[in-house]
């Protein structure tokens, strides 16, 4: 795919592997910065093979513990967010984000103790954020070098520390990155109250290093946290543009040439400094696609980067709202959505129990995604060949609460017994049957179908496999313990093969079964201490 015309002004080549200006060379290697060349990427089979990461989307938001997209939200007049932030913190022109940053010290943060908790609960891999729109790096950073967590708030290399707790339980590490968009995203800063005693007083997003005269932040630059000495882009009063601006149209003022240059310098320095697995990016394809080739260029250099480094090409990028060529050329991630059909290329799912940064109300009001509802969601994205990433809020004090640990260790008690029905497998030839198939609801946008389709009920079950076995996941207890599997009956095209023997993990013994020429009939065994959901039969085929 070539680069529109639009963007030539922005499109910095850097195919020689040589910097722009003073910032970070693009290895060379057998990718260039180009969606044709981008799309001879092969997927991993580590990644294939895991299935199920977990995800730390923890920065300095979590730290009023009032939920998602607050560096935003709290410079919107009226919303629950500026509410919160007038009782807690004062006036958004007097006390804004940066201030926010400055009382985050994540106190209670031990990384490896919490790394352990998600090794046993079955997670092959962990993904921390490396920054999110509020353009805050949580790692020793070159190119930020003001605003970042080495140099305030926790004055702790974040990435770094999770990085080395990861790698010490075995998981591969992954970094998500979302600055890209802090150019709109928090245009609300540069906005004033229209009403009441602070009505006209500019909230904080337009102040220099200048104005530090005698505060906290003396020298430093807020302009380099908040990048919004630009004019608005259009409609930007109307809160729900951003959305619609969010693949960089529709009106979006410009990001400059600077300023995708530093993204793409901040980004190389930090897949340089932490050799990640994975990298995430919360952006339509990928980061500043398509006003500037720098998310091309970083994917090439992450590449390229691989086979120099580990002499193969072992890595991922994962990106949302993909065409047909984009997902050859990265894994494909749904957010809080699943697909409904078995995908020809490896995707993921990526989900929260909760909100995404910590909401104290979620957990006072015990508002949190089941371990069973996450169970069953894992079980149905496998059997369509996707992954599951799944955030765990983090408080801003660095620990999770205890029901957020009760959960991921239900979570984990179910993969001990069940786990290799999900690790290594691949998709049957079709992924499931039952009641909950009828009428699915389509994705929206990056996703949101998650929890739109009917409850699963006992006769919904999802298949995987592995060599010569099948594994028929029922997504609920059968009732009366007797199961019935339409797929399997004799004569069905799908499964001409002879069952050996049928197995309930988690319990010795075989299970006695008849297969007509209407189903596979199974007895289940007393449920007794085993989960009344997702119950994996373990069906041996004889081999051909």
């Amino acid at each position: 795919m070539a680069l529109p015309a639009t963007i030539l002004s922005n499109n910095l080549s850097g195919r020689s592997g040589i910097s722009i200006g003073s910032g970070e060379k693009m290895i060379n290697g057998p990718f260039s910065p180009t969606w044709e060349s981008l799309s001879n990427y092969k997927i991993p089979e580590w990644y294939r093979d895991a299935k199920f990461g977990i995800w730390a989307h923890w920065g300095p938001q979590c730290q009023p513990e009032n939920g998602d997209w607050y560096a935003r939200e709290m410079y919107m007049e009226g919303t629950h967010h500026y509410n919160f932030h007038l009782k807690k913190y004062g006036h958004p022109s007097e006390f804004g984000f940066k201030d926010v940053i400055n009382e985050w010290n994540a106190e209670q943060w031990h990384p490896e103790e919490l790394l352990s908790l998600y090794q046993r609960a079955g997670a092959k891999y962990f993904v921390a954020l490396a920054n999110h729109h509020d353009n805050m790096d949580l790692f020793d950073s070159k190119y930020q070098p003001e605003w970042n967590s080495v140099k305030m708030g926790p004055k702790r290399d974040l990435i770094g520390e999770w990085a080395k707790a990861a790698r010490n339980q075995g998981l591969h590490f992954g970094v998500s990155v979302h600055a890209a968009h802090t150019w709109s995203w928090m245009e609300t800063a540069q906005r004033a109250d229209t009403k009441g005693p602070y009505a006209n007083i500019p909230y904080d997003g337009k102040l220099r290093k200048s104005d530090g005269k005698n505060k906290w932040w003396n020298k430093l630059d807020p302009q380099a946290l908040y990048a919004q000495d630009h004019p608005l882009s259009e409609n930007s009063l109307d809160n729900g543009m951003i959305h619609r601006q969010w693949n960089w149209g529709n009106g979006v003022c410009p990001p400059t040439r600077d300023y995708c240059e530093k993204f793409y310098n901040r980004t190389i320095d930090l897949i340089n400094k932490y050799d990640p697995d994975l990298v995430y990016f919360d952006d339509t394809a990928l980061p500043l696609w398509p006003v500037s080739d720098a998310g091309l260029r970083i994917a090439a250099h992450y590449y390229n980067r691989s086979i120099r480094k580990r002499n193969r090409l072992d890595v991922v990028i994962n990106g949302k709202i993909l065409d047909e060529e984009q997902r050859k050329c990265m894994v494909w991630d749904i957010e809080r959505g699943q697909s409904n059909s078995i995908e020809p290329l490896p995707w993921q799912t990526d989900t929260c129990i909760g909100n995404w940064h910590y909401d104290r109300s979620v957990y006072e009001r015990h508002g949190y995604k089941s371990a069973q509802t996450i169970v069953q969601t894992l079980v149905d994205v496998v059997s369509k060949n996707g992954n599951l990433l799944l955030s765990i809020p983090v408080r801003g004090n660095g620990s999770i609460d205890e029901d957020e640990r009760q959960i991921v260790e239900e979570i984990g008690q179910w993969m001990h017994t069940n786990g290799e029905s999900i690790y290594g497998t691949r998709p049957w030839k079709i992924f499931g049957e039952g009641p909950s198939m009828e009428n699915a609801v389509p994705l929206s946008a990056q996703g949101f179908n998650e929890g739109k389709n009917r409850p699963y009920e006992a006769a919904d079950i999802r298949f995987s496999t592995k060599g010569n076995v099948l594994y028929a996941t029922f997504m609920k207890w059968p009732d009366k313990g007797k199961g019935k599997i339409r797929s399997l009956a004799a004569g069905s095209p799908l499964e001409s093969r002879e069952i050996l023997k049928i197995e309930l993990l988690g319990k010795a013994g075989e299970l006695p079964f008849e297969r007509s020429s209407s189903d596979l009939a199974i007895v289940f065994p007393e449920r007794n201490a085993l989960p009344f959901y997702a119950a994996v039969l373990k069906i041996t085929l004889a081999i051909p």
